[in-house]
């Protein structure tokens, strides 16, 4: 969650439910004196060939009219392209969570072997790339389209819930017959380019229905291959 949901209520609500959340925190003056004062600071980077560095501490923060404390992760942009960045314009951020609290939680994670969610660094990445999530309703909304077509709530559902089976289809397509030739993670307007608008002709020969491409075509696709993977029936769940 982003620094919107930075509220008690939330917070309260989701450790009752035994949700594990990260929210982005607010730089209220005690968190910046409890950083300030921090002296075990980590390195963080979310890959090895990426440019940007960060330092991160954490301690345990409580605001005015909170019952209780919270885990707090603070990181700094110290490096950035091989620059180091000068102490107050380093862009800083504040995660506040309660994993790694002691809470039911804690030991759902460790159940499933998942304990290393429990690590401030590993938090510090998840927090990093919370807006992959919204790459799912951008690959929604280029397979069909934004604006619902019809002006009534149950004819939209009806589209809506249409457009999402047939956009998992295509995903399903993706990995099961394209892999080899078109990365399965092109959203459906490459796709569309690199796959189905590529001209063909039927034409009948000896008897038979035959499918004529351009051989640069041929070669690119591997239509040999793809004629072969759809042939091959997927597997029957038991």
């Amino acid at each position: 969650m982003d620094a919107g949901f930075f509220d008690d209520e939330v917070f309260k609500t989701c450790e009752q439910l035994k949700i594990g959340y990260l929210c982005g925190g607010k730089q209220y003056s005690n968190v910046i004196d409890e950083a300030t004062e921090a002296v075990d600071w980590q390195p963080f980077k979310k890959v090895e060939t990426d440019s940007k560095s960060w330092m991160y501490t954490e301690f345990m923060s409580r605001q005015k009219k909170w019952k209780k404390e919270r885990r707090t992760i603070f990181s700094t942009l110290w490096e950035e392209d091989g620059q180091y960045l000068l102490q107050g314009i380093c862009r800083d951020s504040v995660i506040i969570t309660n994993l790694g609290m002691g809470e039911k939680i804690d030991e759902q994670l460790t159940k499933v072997g998942r304990e290393e969610l429990l690590d401030a660094g590993k938090l510090l990445g998840l927090y990093h790339d919370r807006g992959t999530d919204e790459l799912t309703n951008r690959a929604l909304k280029t397979f069909g389209h934004e604006q619902l077509p019809f002006k009534r709530f149950t004819a939209n559902s009806a589209w809506y819930y249409l457009m999402v089976l047939g956009n998992n289809l295509f995903e399903a397509f993706k990995e099961d017959v394209t892999e080899a030739i078109i990365p399965v993670s092109v959203y459906a307007d490459t796709f569309r380019r690199q796959f189905i608008d590529t001209a063909g002709k039927l034409v009948r020969h000896a008897g038979k229905l035959v499918m004529k491409v351009n051989k640069v075509d041929y070669i690119r696709l591997k239509f040999d291959q793809l004629y072969e993977k759809c042939r091959v029936g997927l597997p029957r769940l038991e």
